[in-house]
């Protein structure tokens, strides 16, 4: 199993930041089902400086789940040593910088995938964070800009050479966002030429795909996104692929239960009506594949109680097992 600095994980398989979907409530999900570890949604450095409730709330951890990894991301040297020094009094396992975020208003500011093309200053975020806590520090990266500018390898020996503890690359290109085919030979060019552990990424969607990626690219550890989204037992099939045994078929009952639980634990934390209307993309997902989703999915998205879901979840079942 993959050790980060002096940290062993009991699964090779992580669950990603995701802005809007990897709150405290989906974490603690996914962590019932055997992920290695998870990361909070990507934290701003100068928003934390400056305090900001949003921000703070962003790290919130549910009694439900182990502690998260913090991603955080910024180009400001000042804010990161801030974030730095103050998420070291925090008991976050490690700190991870975000340098591949391709959203337009993270990479005007200098920040996410645009210190790819910068890479003096995306060395001093790193040694900043580096010199600024205890923590082991991460980093994640692209492929590089775009098809012109591939510079993953040299940033990801930049990175080993200030001190981080593993690098985690999604091998797509600035541009290409999250279109197109994700390049696995950018992983296993970074891991071939580094020393500390690699976590690989793009296009997991099942436990298959991430059996493949370490398969192939020979990288220590596997992070999954959007195929975890209404998903969380692609870990539990990860581990049983890993240990040899069969993957299990997701029926209809353990979906509605697992919907069920999940909304218990959105309604714990961020109170019933936030929970009802953040729910509605959750549930839609776990439906995915199952017959009859797409009139789900139009009225799960009217639903505004919990009552309305409820009843939404025994006509559906009731509508699968007539099937």
């Amino acid at each position: 199993m993959i050790r980060i600095g002096n940290i062993q994980f009991k699964s090779n398989l992580f669950l990603a930041p995701m802005a809007g979907v990897t709150d405290a409530a989906f974490r603690a999900i996914c962590s019932e089902h055997g992920y290695g570890l998870a990361y909070t949604e990507m934290i701003s450095a100068k928003a934390l400086m400056y305090k900001d409730k949003k921000t703070i709330g962003l790290l919130a951890k549910a009694d439900e789940e182990p502690e998260p990894a913090i991603q955080i991301f910024g180009s400001d040297c000042e804010s990161i040593k801030y974030a730095a020094d103050y998420l070291s009094s925090t008991n976050t396992p490690l700190i991870d910088i975000n340098m591949g975020c391709p959203a337009p208003k993270i990479v005007r500011n200098g920040e996410g995938s645009a210190l790819m093309k910068d890479i003096e200053a995306a060395e001093g975020v790193i040694r900043a964070t580096v010199e600024n806590t205890d923590k082991p520090v991460t980093v994640k990266i692209r492929s590089g800009w775009n098809k012109d500018n591939i510079n993953a390898i040299e940033f990801a020996l930049m990175a080993q050479n200030c001190g981080v503890k593993a690098v985690a690359v999604h091998p797509r290109t600035r541009d290409m966002y999250y279109s197109g085919k994700a390049d696995w030979s950018v992983v296993k060019a970074v891991k071939d030429n580094l020393e500390i552990p690699v976590i690989g990424g793009g296009d997991i969607f099942c436990a298959e795909d991430a059996f493949k990626m370490m398969e192939t690219t020979g990288c220590d550890a596997v992070m999954v996104a959007r195929g975890a989204m209404g998903n969380p037992w692609i870990f539990d099939n990860y581990n049983n692929l890993v240990s040899g045994k069969p993957i299990t078929f997701i029926d209809i009952e353990e979906r509605i239960a697992t919907i069920r639980r999940h909304l218990e634990l959105m309604i714990k934390y961020k109170g019933e009506h936030v929970a009802i209307l953040e729910m509605r993309k959750h549930a839609a997902w776990y439906m995915k594949g199952v017959q009859g989703s797409s009139e789900f999915k139009r009225q799960v998205n009217i639903c505004k109680s919990m009552e309305q879901l409820g009843e939404l979840l025994e006509r559906f079942l009731l509508f699968n097992k007539k099937q």
